[in-house]
């Protein structure tokens, strides 16, 4: 079967991922927002913490979480927050975090900065993946026996986080590719691409080499998995995702196989990949 010729009122029939239709970008980000609240507010009313792994892209949630939080007065001081991924220089320390390209000055600016200060993730609670200490993830699972929720942008090439699909090791199993933990790792061509052009006005050389992001081992153990495809790009990865072979070459296929996974998806994302055959009157 040609994945790319499903029509689209038949995605998602038969994949064990959910699929989220949005009509618009706006309206997944408030969907997504919503989810994440609640996610916190039960938690919240058990008396339980929350632990999530966060993005730093698609930024379109936060603004909506910050209003929800500081209109309806969710507090998110029993939160910890661990940021998928960050920017390596060359030397693999932090990019610096006043770079504009920089994820931990990002969230600062885009969501802490923004929460009424009663109601804030503690600053001991925000966290991002050190390459100096790339296991403090894990153990901050296992210190609180569970996570609560993952979500994020799906990339280009179906990654998630900076997850890229194996380069050398082309052979690598999907349980092989899911025992990767928080780690460093070459950014791909496809994946600085894509972000050069989103973020540098298409400049290749503006993106760091490296970075370091949180493993798929990692958020494969969220009880909740949340993807998000925004835009029109993502519409030849959406398919492969939904509807194709289990396989680290696109990563986020392998949440085929997790109990509750969700792909949030804009309506631009649906189109089909197929190239259509125009004719030009010259």
């Amino acid at each position: 079967m040609n994945i790319n010729r499903i029509k689209t009122e038949d995605l998602g029939k038969g994949s064990n991922i959910k699929l989220n239709v949005c009509e618009t970008e706006v309206d997944m980000y408030w969907k997504v927002a919503i989810e994440v609240l609640e996610t916190i507010e039960e938690n919240n009313k058990k008396g339980e913490p929350t632990l999530m792994v966060t993005p730093y892209g698609p930024l379109g949630p936060y603004a909506r979480i910050v209003y929800l939080v500081n209109k309806y007065r969710v507090s998110l001081k029993n939160c910890t927050f661990i940021n998928m991924d960050e920017y390596l220089t060359d030397d693999m320390k932090f990019i610096d975090k006043n770079d504009p390209l920089s994820f931990r000055g990002g969230m600062d600016r885009t969501f802490y900065d923004r929460i009424d200060d009663e109601l804030n993730v503690l600053p001991e609670n925000r966290y991002f993946p050190d390459p100096e200490h790339p296991e403090i993830p894990m153990q901050l699972i296992e210190k609180f026996g569970k996570l609560d929720m993952v979500f994020g942008g799906v990339g280009i090439n179906g990654h998630y986080a900076f997850n890229e699909p194996p380069k050398d090791d082309k052979n690598v199993s999907a349980e092989e590719f899911l025992s990767r933990p928080t780690r460093i790792l070459e950014i791909s061509p496809e994946t600085k691409t894509i972000n050069a052009f989103m973020n540098c006005a298409g400049d290749l050389n503006g993106i760091p080499k490296y970075c370091i992001t949180v493993g798929m081992k990692e958020m494969f153990m969220a009880k909740k998995v949340r993807m998000c495809m925004p835009r029109d790009w993502n519409a030849g990865a959406l398919r492969k995702v939904l509807h194709g072979e289990v396989t680290p070459k696109v990563p986020c296929s392998l949440f085929q196989k997790h109990p509750d996974a969700m792909l949030y998806a804009a309506q631009v994302a649906l189109q089909s990949p197929v190239p259509e055959i125009r004719i030009y009157n010259k």
